[in-house]
């Protein structure tokens, strides 16, 4: 099973979160924030992975390190559970909700970076800062390895393009960890 158990306790945060790649889509999620719960829900469920998160941190400043954190031991997690050994490496998929379309390509290779082109209308959704969004993103890619490239080219409502990138994102991710045919590591250099 490709799994992982990644616990990081700071002055701003205290996380647990477990992760199985090989899972139903299970979420456990519980963050404080209303809406980042529901997004980390649907990135586990469109992603397969079974995913149990439980973040307390200082909401009374405001959600930036409970975001920013989840996203460095989700990162974490994933390192610790991918072996990119014989995996498809690459994934991309496009997410349409109704008025707004979000795309994400993306390469387990080890290699961090972020690119994003999304914006949004509001500074929040409920009590979750849209400028997190790919704050959250940049956390994961430098923590688990993963070359990122999210778009959204058009979109209106800012709870519809933050809930398909999260969605793009996870099934790209499904995509990427799955079995490559060749049983072996997917790289001319023969190493990730």
């Amino acid at each position: 099973m490709r799994t992982a158990e990644v616990t990081r306790t700071t002055r701003e945060t205290d996380i647990t979160l477990y992760l199985n790649l090989d899972g139903t889509g299970k979420a456990e999620i519980s963050t404080g924030i209303g809406f980042f719960d529901h997004m980390l829900t649907a990135f586990a469920v469109h992603s397969g992975f079974d995913l149990t998160v439980k973040a307390k941190g200082d909401l009374e400043v405001d959600s930036h390190h409970t975001i920013e954190d989840v996203g460095i031991v989700l990162g974490r997690a994933f390192a610790q559970a991918v072996d990119r050994g014989e995996i498809a490496r690459f994934g991309s998929f496009f997410v349409p909700m109704d008025e707004a379309l979000a795309n994400c390509s993306l390469d387990i290779s080890g290699r961090a970076y972020l690119v994003f082109n999304a914006e949004f209308a509001n500074p929040l959704i409920g009590q979750y800062d849209t400028a997190m969004t790919e704050h959250f993103f940049l956390s994961f890619a430098n923590n688990a390895g993963v070359t990122l490239h999210i778009n959204v080219p058009y979109g209106r409502d800012d709870h519809h393009k933050a809930e398909a990138i999260y969605k793009a994102v996870a099934h790209s991710l499904k995509i990427a960890v799955q079995p490559n045919s060749k049983g072996e590591v997917l790289s001319s250099k023969g190493v990730l």
